[in-house]
């Protein structure tokens, strides 16, 4: 880790302007000048991911009887298994801004005299890195708990496949994203179904589970390939007792088709680095955000592959890149091309140091909001009521970890990998 004022983090375009000054604004529409859409996008991703969803889900079941209560406490959940949330995407748009961001990170050290030997030994060593604190910061208690599918993990997997696929042409991009999407759904499709006699218990999916029937049933909850891979890799590291199934259904082969998400972000990326004007950008984002959208979406309905998240079926990766890619297009329309940049202020500010909220927001969460209890009063997060207790306490920590971002801002203090 470093703290040195002279670079950005790794996953922001280099400047020595401070975001928001006015020659940083003036570069932000030029070849490869800063874009603070690019900030305000990872910002708001962490702002989402490190709030918990403000404890919504707590407070919608204080309204049983409301509609929108219900809708709320929905969304800031993951889908059981097949569908969407809005919380399922924030994981997505994580991944597709590392892709947005390697095009200039790899010009910026080529123009401090980088080697190719160089910039792919740092990107080696970037992934070491990531694999190793996703792995610490899953663990508890005294043994080190192997488990890969932290999103830190996922990216570190694919990371270098990424790198390498930077040097490429567009189109061998889209080949190596739509390729991978296509072989992991022919391994899922050819894995055979369970018998009709098989115990799910003993692979936790309880009794009332919806079953994926069909074709669809190959990629059902910890009986796919996926799932297959992980009872033989995971237990060849050591543990208290054998590795059996993922509570959640989550799997470590979750890297490969999230590489196409990265791959889908690092076409993005190009695209803003070109000489191309605002508004084609964000066309041409748009149009392929809804295609996106389209194309995953009849996938699921056609039955040839289910929309899951959880294990990031082809599907998915191309369903949840459409909606990233419109968010992006929509922050490039309203920051860059119309120009309203102050009210994105608090979420660069995150933007620029993404990995350190996300350890805090690991690490320190539940130390931080003892400290604001034993200072503002056991009770400080009823002040509203009961019910609202668990959105207080989440704001509270958010704002206690947003002025601790904004200090290191003001010192031109990035923590980077």
């Amino acid at each position: 880790m470093s703290n040195q004022a002279q670079e950005l983090p790794p996953l922001t375009p280099k400047t020595v302007d401070r975001p928001g000054s006015g020659a940083a604004e003036n570069q932000a529409k030029t070849l490869g000048g800063r874009l603070v859409a690019l900030d305000a996008y990872r910002g708001l991703i962490m702002f989402f991911m490190a709030s918990s969803g403000f404890g919504l889900a707590k407070v919608a079941e204080h309204y049983p009887g409301s509609g929108v209560w219900a809708w709320l406490g929905q969304n800031v959940d993951h889908a059981e298994w097949i569908g969407c949330n809005f919380w399922d995407l924030i994981q997505p748009a994580f991944m597709f801004m590392v892709g947005i961001a390697l095009p200039w990170s790899i010009a910026n050290r080529r123009a401090r005299g980088s080697t190719f030997g160089n910039l792919f030994g740092h990107a080696l060593w970037r992934s070491l890195v990531l694999i190793l604190l996703a792995v610490f910061l899953s663990s508890g208690g005294k043994q080190t708990n192997w488990m890969f599918t932290n999103v830190l993990a996922q990216i570190g997997w694919g990371y270098p496949l990424l790198f390498l696929l930077a040097f490429t042409k567009p189109r061998v991009q889209w080949i190596a994203a739509f390729g991978t999407l296509f072989v992991y759904w022919l391994a899922f499709a050819f894995y055979p179904l369970p018998a009709a006699s098989f115990d799910w218990g003993a692979v936790g999916v309880p009794e009332n589970w919806p079953h994926l029937t069909g074709f669809a049933a190959h990629w059902d909850k910890n009986y796919n390939f996926g799932a297959a891979f992980d009872t033989w890799f995971l237990n060849l590291f050591p543990r208290e007792s054998p590795f059996a199934f993922n509570n959640g259904g989550y799997v470590t082969l979750n890297f490969v088709p999230s590489l196409a998400t990265m791959i889908f972000g690092l076409l993005a990326g190009q695209l803003l680095r070109s000489a191309r004007s605002i508004p084609e950008k964000f066309k041409w984002l748009a149009i392929a955000g809804v295609s996106g959208m389209v194309v995953g979406w009849l996938l699921g309905w056609a039955g040839i592959c289910p929309v899951v998240k959880r294990i990031w079926t082809p599907s998915w990766a191309i369903y949840s890149g459409g909606w990233v890619a419109l968010l992006l297009a929509f922050l490039v329309a309203i920051i860059e091309w119309r120009g309203w940049k102050k009210w994105a202020f608090p979420f660069v500010v995150i933007g620029l140091n993404p990995i350190t909220l996300y350890c805090m927001w690991q690490l320190i969460d539940s130390w931080v909001r003892s400290i604001l209890q034993r200072h503002l009063g056991q009770h400080v997060f009823e002040i509203a009521g009961l019910a609202w207790a668990p959105f207080l306490e989440r704001a509270g920590v958010l704002l206690a970890f947003w002025l601790i971002l904004f200090w290191m801002y003001r010192r031109k203090i990035f923590l980077r990998i």
